[in-house]
């Protein structure tokens, strides 16, 4: 039987932390401001049409065909039973080390249907003494399955996505992409840069844009203003 591929912690993570990812844009159906595609074949970079920061982890895979595969693997998997929750569970707990203390959900990728978010909801019910965290956009998912979600799963609702809307009226903290820290003092957020508040906590924080960026874009402009200011990206290149 085949197992899905699970990585480790990064020069942002603690090697401590277990990750999980599907291919970026493919598997994020709310997608939005930061809609972003690396080819399957070629890695060539294909941005929404309404994209103003490229995804970071679509930058990773277009530069690294390795990490392409591992999320593609992945994908074709879970999509051999993408609208049985209790098969997705069953692939996901047979492929994730039991040892595993603290698991990110989705490096890359988002629960692109909600069979799938109840799978990974079975898997922390299965695995209570493992916390498990993510991002998402998929708020409407999120927000339709509530009753689902046990104590050991800690979600982060990713702003600039199709359901924004939603959000406020989740009890659920959010995290906003900003174009320098002067924008999230602005709006009395703490910018994470280790995923410390996505992993503890229920206040709502900023990501600094990072990763490559279109050419003449504003958040190409922002990241070198990050670089001449002498900002350190925490963000591992792999």
């Amino acid at each position: 039987m085949q197992k899905l591929n699970f990585g480790k912690g990064n020069a942002k993570l603690s090697k401590e932390i277990y990750t999980f990812s599907l291919p970026a844009g493919y598997t994020c159906p709310a997608a939005h401001l930061c809609q972003s595609y690396a080819n399957r074949q070629t890695g060539k970079i294909k941005d929404g049409k309404h994209m103003s920061f490229r995804c970071f982890a679509a930058s990773q895979e277009s530069t690294f065909p390795n990490v392409r595969a591992a999320r593609w693997h992945n994908f074709d998997l879970l999509a051999k039973v993408k609208n049985d929750a209790f098969a997705m569970a069953s692939l996901i707990l047979s492929s994730l080390d039991k040892s595993a203390k603290i698991v990110r959900i989705h490096v890359s990728g988002d629960f692109f249907n909600a069979a799938y978010f109840r799978a990974w909801c079975y898997v922390a019910m299965h695995r209570p003494h493992t916390k498990f965290y993510a991002y998402t956009k998929t708020v409407n998912i999120v927000a339709d399955n509530l009753h689902m979600i046990p104590d050991n799963l800690v979600l982060t609702l990713s702003e600039g996505g199709r359901h924004d809307d939603l959000i406020q009226h989740l009890d659920i903290k959010s995290a906003k992409v900003v174009f320098s820290e002067d924008e999230a003092l602005a709006l009395s957020l703490e910018v994470d840069h280790d995923d410390s508040h996505a992993i503890e906590g229920n206040e709502s924080f900023a990501l600094l844009i990072h990763g490559v960026q279109a050419k003449g874009s504003d958040a190409s402009r922002a990241i070198k203003a990050l670089k001449v200011k002498g900002t350190k990206f925490s963000y591992s290149n792999k």
